[in-house]
Parts: C-alpha cells; sequence; structure tokens
C-alpha cells in the first residue's frame, strides 16, 4: 500500500553521525590507495596504473550520472525527483577529489608515455610496426598527441566542477531566501550543462578507455560509457534513498511512489544499455571488417584459437548479468517498490558496471605470448583496491557535504508536489 507523505520535511540527522561515517570512509579509502601503492611494487607500475585507471573512471563514471541526472531533473523540471536531487548534489562533491585521484595517471602520461595509453610512445609496438610508422595512428596524431590529452582531461574535470559548483550553489541559496531566481538559473545551466555533459563524457571515453585500441571503431562507445553512468546514477540514487529511509530521515517525505519512479527509471536504462551495447556488437559481427572484429577477438579468444577467461566473463557476466538478471528482476512492481529487494538489485548493477569497465580496459594489459591477461589475475585484486580507495574518498565528500544543507530542497517550487507524488 502507498505511503503518503507529510508536507513537513524530516530533520538533519546529527552531524557526529555523519562525521563518524565519513572518517571511516577516508580511512577505508585511504587504505585502500595505500594497499593500491603496494600494487606497484609488486605486480608492476603498468599493472598498477591500468587498475587505477579502472578505479578512478567507475567513480568518475557514478559522478557523471549524478551531475546527467541533476541536469535532466531541472531541463524536463521533474517533481518526483526533487525528494532525491539533493542526495545527487551532495555527490558532486566528489569531482574536485577525482580531478585530484586521476592526477597520478596524467602525471605517468608525461613521465613515462605509453605506459597506460600506447600511442603515447612513438617507439611502442603495435600491429607489427610501431606507433610512430603506424598510417592510422598519422591520421589521428592531431587528436591523439599528449597536450591535446591533457587539455582535454583538464577540460573534462574543469566543465564537470563548474558544472557541479552552479547547481549546487543555485539549489542550497534556494533553501535560504526561496527565491525563484534560482530555479531559472538551474534550468539555464542545465540547458547548456546537457550538452557539456554529454560531449566531455563521450571524450572522457574515448580518451581514457577506447584510446587503449585505438584502431578500433566504434560509434556507440560514448552511448555505452552514458548508459553506465545513468546506471549508476540510478543505482546509487536507489541505494542512498534506501539507506535515509531506514535511518529515518524520509520519515514524512518518502512515499512508496518515489522508489518506484527511480526503480523504473533503472528498469528503461538497463534496457537502453542493452539496446546500445547489442546494437554496437551486431553491427560489427556483421560487417565482420577486421579493424573492427579484432577488439572482440581480444576478449573471446587467445592467439593459438583457444577461448580465455574473457570470452565467459561477456558472456555470463556482461550479457546475463548487466541486463537479463536485473531486466527479469525489475519487470516485477513488487520488487522495484521494495527497498531492501531493489537495493540488493542496485548493489547487483554496480558490480557489473565495474565488471563491464574491467572487460573494456583490463584486456589491454597482454602477456608475454601476447594474449590478454586473465580476468581472474593478480591485477584484478588491484583493481578491487582501486575502488575501494577512490571510492572511500568519493563517499567522504558525499558525507562530509550532506549536514551541510538541508535534506531536501525545502523550497523548491515543486516540493508539495514532489511530497504528495502519486503515479
Amino acid at each position: 500500500m502507498t505511503s503518503h507523505a507529510a508536507t513537513a520535511p524530516a530533520a538533519l540527522p546529527a552531524e557526529t553521525t555523519t562525521a563518524s561515517a565519513a572518517s571511516k570512509a577516508l580511512t577505508a579509502g585511504i587504505a585502500g590507495i595505500a594497499l593500491t601503492i603496494v600494487g606497484y611494487f609488486v605486480s608492476g607500475a603498468q599493472v598498477a596504473a591500468m587498475s587505477w585507471l579502472v578505479g578512478v573512471t567507475y567513480w568518475t563514471a557514478m559522478a557523471i550520472g549524478f551531475l546527467l541526472l541533476v541536469l535532466i531533473h531541472h531541463v524536463v523540471d521533474a517533481s518526483w525527483s526533487v525528494v532525491i536531487r539533493r542526495q545527487w548534489e551532495h555527490g558532486l562533491a566528489s569531482f574536485k577529489w577525482l580531478a585530484l585521484l586521476f592526477l597520478p595517471l596524467l602525471i605517468s602520461a608525461w613521465v613515462k608515455p605509453g605506459l597506460v595509453w600506447p600511442w603515447m610512445d612513438l617507439s611502442h609496438p603495435i600491429h607489427g610496426g610501431t606507433v610512430g610508422t603506424d598510417v592510422l595512428y598519422a591520421k589521428k596524431a592531431g587528436f591523439l598527441n599528449l597536450n591535446m590529452f591533457t587539455g582535454m582531461t583538464v577540460g573534462f574535470f574543469g566543465s564537470w566542477i563548474l558544472l557541479s559548483y552552479l547547481l549546487r550553489k543555485a539549489s542550497f541559496s534556494q533553501d535560504n531566501d526561496g527565491a525563484a531566481k534560482w530555479t531559472f538559473m538551474n534550468r539555464r545551466t542545465s540547458a547548456v550543462g546537457v550538452i557539456v555533459a554529454a560531449l566531455s563524457l563521450t571524450f572522457a571515453a574515448v580518451y581514457w578507455v577506447k584510446s587503449l585500441e585505438y584502431h578500433w571503431f566504434s560509434t556507440m562507445y560514448g552511448v555505452w560509457f552514458f548508459a553506465n553512468c545513468m546506471r549508476g546514477g540510478l543505482s546509487l540514487g536507489i541505494i542512498i534513498m534506501v539507506w535515509l529511509l531506514h535511518r529515518g530521515d524520509y520519515k514524512g517525505v518518502y512515499n512508496t511512489n518515489h522508489i518506484h519512479c527511480i526503480s523504473t527509471l533503472a528498469f528503461a536504462f538497463t534496457v537502453f544499455w542493452a539496446y546500445v551495447t547489442f546494437s554496437q556488437y551486431f553491427l560489427i559481427w556483421n560487417a565482420n571488417v577486421p579493424e573492427e572484429t579484432f577488439w572482440y577477438n581480444i576478449r573471446e579468444i587467445n592467439a593459438d584459437g583457444s577461448p580465455n577467461q574473457w570470452k565467459y566473463v561477456g558472456i555470463i557476466a556482461i550479457l546475463f548479468g548487466h541486463f537479463v538478471v536485473p531486466f527479469c528482476l525489475m519487470l516485477s512492481y513488487r520488487y522495484k517498490t521494495t527497498p531492501v529487494i531493489i537495493r540488493r538489485i542496485a548493489y547487483w548493477i554496480l558490480a557489473v558496471i565495474l565488471i563491464d569497465l574491467c572487460y573494456n580496459i583490463l584486456p589491454a594489459l597482454r602477456e608475454a605470448n601476447g594474449n590478454p591477461l586473465p580476468f581472474f589475475s593478480i591485477a584484478l585484486v588491484w583493481v578491487l583496491t582501486s575502488v575501494i580507495g577512490v571510492g572511500g574518498v568519493c563517499v567522504w565528500s558525499y558525507l562530509k557535504s550532506f549536514p551541510t544543507t538541508k535534506l531536501i530542497p525545502i523550497r523548491d517550487p515543486r516540493i508539495a508536489e514532489c511530497l504528495t507524488h502519486h503515479e
């Protein structure tokens, strides 16, 4: 049965509670970072750097998901999402720390070109020659060069940080004076911000991940990354919503229709992700052009033709884990509206997004015989420490921002409509 909310917002939790949780998150983050540094000495610079790339890209995707959801909320003037929008805004505080955590990769690109991205080292062997003698690289050199990579990466984080600052400032300021100008300001920011975010996340995916195999062509790659960003942001939104509900913060605020809406949107993007991913695979398989199929061949067979571990990752984890399982579960209205169940589904989605990123990044690591490093290898350990390290810092930044303003935007023009939201 739907439980409709009262109009009074819940009180903020005690600052000491979030301060304690923030300290634990930061401790976990520092421990994860320290363990990843150990990985540098145990497994070598390249394995540690590639694992760190997975961790930073994963959490950056989550933050981009938050940013996109806030931008879309303002562009379409949504009402139901007012109740969760403030939590997404707190999540935007992580961008400046993500920029700092990406810095080691940027420094390594200058100090040791080719360590992560092969095209940065012109003497790097590739496809029977070197990057410097590769005709295809010569055609892309205006885009794939270290100066451009550095400038674009700084631009990515700069645009995300700026958009986050503007959105947070207007939203938080409205809690104090209730002025309608802040709503209009966020709408204008979002109208431009949606375009900026779409372009920046696309180029970030191409530069950071796709260019690991710069010979490969795919027009769907930015959309694939966008789908994972949205699924990650929605999944974390579900987890936060259930967390606040169980803590009692959402008493008088939450009703069943709020979680049904966010769960339904998560279901929609599950289908969208499947459509994009299948389209990419089907078009490449159907065209059967060697310049495109080799990317999947690396993730299916070894040099001698035997199947490798990545083939089963693709079939079991990506196909069934990323689509079939959450799709079938979220067909149920009861599952979408039962907090404990939908939270478990959200955790599942977050896990398979990480596996998806590993599938796209880690096969760039090669064994001595030229085969991709298996999925179950020491690199997976450092991926997990990286995810914990970067994630701990991101959770800490969220929890530090959490007590600085109201639980929900109490003076948003659509707050009354949100609190009485129904299907």
